[in-house]
């Protein structure tokens, strides 16, 4: 299984950024899939999940401003950021939720500031 992560970069705060995260699995439209970040000195959380139906979950951090959707056609999640602010500053990776020895994927790095 390969997750890449993309579309990460320097954004100003109150900007919007589109992650996509691309997986090889033929299996992905039955995963369920999440999107985590890891700010500089502090733990990996799980900020947005979906479902294989496509029912979504997010961390309180990022709720009303985050969204997350995806693509089976296309094998892949997105992560639509909107009204970033500075301490949306991380790495952020994809992950198959609930699949015993799932990689994290390459994660791509989001700056926010001025």
């Amino acid at each position: 299984v390969q997750l890449q992560a993309s579309g990460g970069g320097l954004v100003q705060p109150g900007g919007s950024l589109r992650l996509s995260c691309a997986s090889s699995r033929s299996a992905f439209s039955r995963d369920y899939m999440g999107w985590y970040r890891q700010a500089p000195g502090k733990q990996r959380e799980l900020i947005a999940d979906i479902t294989s139906g496509g029912a979504t979950d997010y961390a309180d951090s990022v709720k009303g401003r985050f969204t997350i959707s995806r693509d089976n056609a296309k094998k892949t999640v997105y992560l639509r950021m909107n009204s970033l602010k500075p301490e949306d500053t991380a790495v952020y990776y994809c992950k198959i939720i609930g699949l015993l020895g799932a990689p994290w994927g390459q994660g791509t790095l989001v700056t926010v500031s001025s």
